[in-house]
């Protein structure tokens, strides 16, 4: 059974940090891009970074101020999140593959970030 298992979230003043995490199992976790997505209150679920094969890819809205980060021996990927916005507030998840990710694909229960102005 694959599982995707999201931690890291939390409260956060405008400007701060967090480190969000993504624990795999179940799956070859080399052999899979791995990223995040989020989902603001009546928005749409949208893309915010990717990993694969040594590439990493970003949502404008994020470039300069999140970095996604794989550790293999882990199986962990991480989330980076400097610079922090109150537009950042959603909840993330874990989704595998990416940048795309259907609801057949493989997904993590999901963890709140907000950030408070």
């Amino acid at each position: 059974e694959v599982q995707l298992v999201e931690s890291g979230g939390g409260l956060v003043q405008a400007g701060g940090s967090l480190r969000l995490s993504c624990v795999a199992s179940g799956l070859p976790f080399d052999d899979y891009a791995i990223g995040w997505f989020r989902q603001a209150p009546g928005e749409e679920r949208e893309g915010v970074s990717c990993s694969s094969d040594g590439d990493t890819h970003y949502a404008d809205s994020v470039k300069g101020r999140f970095t996604i980060s794989r550790d293999s021996a882990k199986n962990t990927v991480y989330l980076q999140m400097n610079s922090l916005k109150p537009e950042d507030t959603a909840v993330y998840y874990c989704a595998a593959p990416c940048p795309v990710a259907g609801p057949r694909d493989y997904w993590g229960q999901g963890t709140q970030v907000t950030v408070s102005s």
